[in-house]
């Protein structure tokens, strides 16, 4: 158990470097997160990290919030979001984006399954270019995600024999996704606390499972921003446990459709048929 000072130190120096809030509960969760890097930094423990912290040293600091963020992630996860696009909002944003790229932003993408699987899906998709950018706070993860390799657990976790078979090169005991479909993608460090303006107006942004690890404050402010960057007729798609109500009025759930948003003043809200349930096939 670490001193009550010491976890107020790293809890509000995590907070305002990531966003994720600590509670007097997640005591199990520093302790699992924080010691392997203890020991990748040749320390005797977990509050030996924090001690180096207060002193000042900014790369351990970054460190521990990147450690302390949760990265889990699989490839179609919760499988709707993906029906979703190939049923309703691709359909939808097509016919306007004739000649050019939907514009697509996966936010928090971790080791790079999310936007990857929606690469696979515009892959299947007659007429369709997009140009996909995953950000995410860990450099460490978009290495992974990058280099696309995945161990034959990982390529299990939501993928049929067919995916795997048309856009992996099997790579030893682990799969790699092909060049032309890494190619699709584009990889940066990003923070969700910080200006993302630069990464331009978007067609579509997933930013699913992340905004529940933030205060209510975080959340509203991060929520404007992402209006702001949302095309008039774009989407938002959040994870089944995150809302807009409550924390902005600039977005406005889709009728019927569970976890995609549209700006408040859009048109893009007009009810849409939700056919079937092939994503994951």
């Amino acid at each position: 158990m670490l001193p009550e000072a010491k976890y107020r130190f790293l809890s509000e120096d995590v907070k305002r470097r990531s966003g994720l809030v600590l509670g007097p509960e997640k005591g199990y969760l520093v302790e699992s997160r924080l010691a392997p890097l203890a020991r990748t930094e040749g320390l005797a423990s977990v509050e030996a990290v924090i001690d180096l912290m207060m002193r000042g040293d900014k790369r351990l600091c970054e460190a521990a919030a990147e450690a302390l963020a949760t990265h889990e992630t699989f490839f179609f996860r919760d499988k709707t979001p993906f029906d979703l696009f190939s049923e309703v909002i691709a359909p939808a944003l097509k016919p306007s984006r004739a000649g050019r790229a939907m514009k697509i932003w996966c936010a928090a993408a971790s080791s790079g399954q999310e936007p990857y699987s929606l690469a696979m899906l515009i892959d299947e998709m007659s007429g369709l270019r997009a140009d996909i950018l995953a950000t995410d706070l860990s450099g460490k993860v978009l290495e992974k995600a990058r280099a696309g390799l995945y161990t034959q657990f990982e390529v299990q976790r939501g993928l049929s024999i067919q995916r795997l078979v048309k856009h992996f090169d099997q790579a030893g005991e682990n799969w790699q996704i092909k060049p032309e479909l890494r190619a699709k993608v584009r990889f940066e460090v990003g923070n969700l606390l910080d200006d993302f303006s630069r990464y331009g107006r978007q067609d579509v942004i997933f930013c699913r499972n992340v905004l529940i690890y933030f205060s209510v404050e975080e959340k509203a402010k991060i929520l404007a921003r992402l209006a702001g960057m949302l095309a008039d007729d774009g989407y938002l798609v959040l994870g089944a446990a995150e809302t807009v109500v409550g924390l902005t009025d600039a977005l406005k759930p889709a009728p019927g459709q569970r976890g995609l948003y549209v700006k408040a003043d859009s048109g893009a809200s007009a009810p849409v048929v939700f056919r079937s349930a092939t994503a994951a096939a």
